[in-house]
């Protein structure tokens, strides 16, 4: 990486989060074990993905989840919020998450006739671009180039797990603004909110919110988009109104009743998927319109959801 690049990245995701970004990712080998709270990957064991898809296969039940896979759901959620501009409500977020591109590339196509049609004021992509961990992302960035076409100005996203931080100048020239530790104002007529992006939390570790919510005033509306729902406690402190994220894929391979059997994250199981709330934080975390390590779900359809952000009457 050159020297005018890396100062960049720095400026953007802070000196110190950005050396630890780029050590990690050079590593050949993504650690299945780590010595951090979230010490166990599966993502990074290829060996258990081979596994899964044998055991499905010999089950026969590998055809159906995958065509479980491909019936993307709209949802809705309305989210009331002390303290929004009146001009803001209605305003609508379409929020999308773990798309795992390069996976499944029938799923993306049939992500982007249904986005196509949607009516919304922003779009938010919440992280896992790829499948992989690590090595080449050509194909997932083709695929979210095609995907990207059909979504409407202004969008925004943050990096997950599985993301490089060299996917960065693909997605921005895609017109995807992505949030390193940063925010932006979304401004309508004489009022505004912000809009708030950390990098993974989950296994690289490099978010920062002090940066993130720099220069946020404490009485307007904030927004943070994270990966994993893992950051909670912390946005919660932080001031944050609202968090969006996804990571869990809502256990992507549940039991029968939607109950998933992991949520790869370590956070109270209420904040595996849909909406939630912690203390005065309100809180979605998206089932993911993707796979990830096979292309199967089962009892856990995928989504993408829009966000209408109301005025709570005082």
């Amino acid at each position: 990486m050159g020297k005018e690049i890396l100062q960049k990245l720095e400026q953007r995701l802070g000196p110190v989060h950005a050396r630890q970004r780029l050590g990690i990712e050079s590593e050949q080998e993504p650690r299945i074990f780590t010595r951090r709270q979230n010490f166990f990957h599966p993502e990074n064991w290829y060996s258990l993905h081979s596994l899964i898809r044998y055991t499905l296969r010999l089950s026969g039940l590998y055809g159906r989840g995958q065509r479980n896979a491909l019936n993307i759901q709209l949802r809705h959620n309305d989210i009331y919020l002390k303290n929004l501009p009146p001009v803001f409500d209605g305003f609508t977020l379409l929020h999308m998450s773990d798309l795992h591109a390069d996976l499944n590339p029938p799923a993306v196509a049939a992500l982007a006739t249904l986005v196509s049609q949607l009516e919304y004021d922003a779009c938010v992509l919440t992280g896992d671009y790829r499948a992989a961990t690590f090595g080449p992302c050509d194909h997932a960035m083709q695929e979210m180039a095609s995907l990207c076409t059909q979504l409407s100005q202004p969008i925004y996203g943050v990096f997950g797990n599985h993301d490089s931080i060299g996917m960065l100048p693909d997605m921005e020239q895609m017109g995807v603004r992505m949030l390193l530790n940063e925010n932006v104002r979304l401004e309508r007529e004489q009022a505004c909110i912000y809009l708030a992006g950390i990098d993974d939390a989950h296994y690289y570790r490099v978010d920062n919110l002090e940066k993130a919510a720099d220069a946020i005033p404490s009485d307007q509306i904030s927004i943070l988009l994270s990966h994993t729902p893992e950051i909670y406690r912390q946005a919660a402190h932080a001031g944050f109104d609202l968090i969006l994220c996804g990571h869990t894929h809502g256990g992507q391979i549940c039991l029968p009743g939607g109950i998933p059997v992991t949520l790869d994250s370590n956070c109270p199981r209420y904040m595996g998927s849909s909406a939630w709330s912690y203390l005065e934080m309100q809180g979605y975390t998206s089932a993911g319109a993707g796979t990830c390590i096979v292309n199967v779900r089962f009892n856990c359809p995928p989504e993408i959801t829009l966000h209408r952000l109301r005025c709570l009457a005082q």
